[in-house]
């Protein structure tokens, strides 16, 4: 999963330094699919079919641009000045996921925005620190809504983290907003998806006529942040930790 791991974090530098104004959302999905397949990886997403969504999924990475936040669809979208994009993506390499998102502004920020992608970072950072050996799983989720209160983000529980390992999504849920002290004990090995998302005004969410992506059901901003990590013995490992 490490070596997945590195491999996402990787592809993420690469999609980051290619999003600017006048760059196609497509021209990313293609980039995408370009490296994976040159890897050898397996995309994650192609043909996924979850009880949510319309018919298979048929892109290797979300794209989710402005108010849209989760499961965006790669579309003949041209990136504009001050866009907020969230790229998502998960692939397996010799049978082992990994799965990964960041948060980015195209071209020149707005300070609000800044802030959301930052609160969905230092939650995500929050989220991270209590996945520690003993702990519980309600301690990763109630370190996430802290940051969110902190910030004064409200927090949607319909979708969040999750286990992950030979397959993209596997138990247990994690949820971004919990109480500490509840839920499933955290032993070594236990490898988990962490992923604080956040809308500025709104914790509701409606999806768009695709099936697929979704968005803040006010218009507000979105961002969204994610790592998979495994517990160890003492400090968490990130396992998508972008190279230093």
């Amino acid at each position: 999963m490490a070596t997945t791991g590195a491999f996402i974090a990787d592809l993420l530098d690469d999609l980051h330094a290619r999003a600017q104004v006048g760059v196609n959302l497509l021209d990313l999905e293609h980039r995408a699919r370009q490296l994976i397949k040159e890897r050898g990886a397996q995309s994650c997403y192609w043909d996924y079919a979850p009880s949510f969504g319309r018919g298979p999924f048929r892109n290797v990475i979300c794209l989710s641009v402005n108010d849209a936040v989760l499961h965006g669809l790669p579309h003949d979208y041209v990136l504009r000045d001050g866009d907020l994009l969230s790229m998502d993506i998960a692939v397996s390499i010799d049978g082992w996921v990994a799965d990964s998102a960041r948060s980015l502004v195209v071209g020149s920020p707005r300070a609000e925005d800044l802030r959301l992608i930052e609160a969905t970072e230092r939650a995500l950072a929050a989220g991270i620190d209590a996945a520690r050996s003993g702990r519980r799983l309600g301690d990763i989720s109630a370190a996430i809504g802290a940051i969110a209160a902190e910030y004064g983000y409200p927090v949607n529980t319909e979708f969040g983290g999750h286990g992950l390992g030979r397959t993209m999504h596997e138990d247990p849920h994690v949820s971004n907003k919990g109480r500490a002290g509840r839920g499933l004990k955290l032993r070594p090995g236990l490898t988990l998806a962490l992923e604080p998302w956040f809308a500025r005004s709104t914790d509701r969410i409606v999806y768009d006529p695709d099936g697929w992506t979704i968005r803040s059901a006010d218009g507000s901003r979105t961002a969204h942040s994610e790592h998979t990590i495994a517990i160890t013995d003492g400090e968490p490992r990130v396992l998508t930790r972008r190279a230093a």
